[in-house]
């Protein structure tokens, strides 16, 4: 079997060869590497929704408790939450890219020993 050159990490691809693949067949792949770099832009993307997700539900629980604790800190309270809410995506990003590098790093670690995760896919 060889090995295409657009493959960076010199294994042989299930696509590299179309001897004993016939159409509707499963093929097996494995997924040895992971890029640190990609794996924490995505996660940080997808934690900053998470953080505007939250951050709703943040400014609802804040107006309600400013609603029903007086005027004495309304003011604050509003303020307070509006920071927060500003503040929770940032901080999730942060800590999903940083989380995300992290266990992209270890994943290539575990891989390097067990061999990696086994995917099916059908064509």
């Amino acid at each position: 079997m060889s090995v295409p050159p657009s493959n960076p990490y010199g294994s042989p691809t299930a696509a590299s060869s179309a001897e004993g693949y016939s159409q509707g067949m499963t093929r097996a792949m494995k997924l040895k590497r992971v890029d640190p770099l990609s794996c924490g832009k995505m996660l940080g993307a997808l934690y900053v929704f998470i953080g505007l997700i939250m951050s709703v539900f943040m400014i609802v629980f804040t107006m309600i408790g400013v609603a029903g604790g007086g005027g004495n800190n309304l003011m604050a309270g509003l303020a307070g939450g509006v920071i927060g809410a500003i503040f929770v995506p940032v901080f999730y990003g942060i800590l999903g890219f940083i989380g995300g590098l992290i266990m992209a790093l270890l994943y290539n670690l575990c891989a390097s020993v067990i061999g990696g995760i086994e995917m099916q896919f059908e064509d």
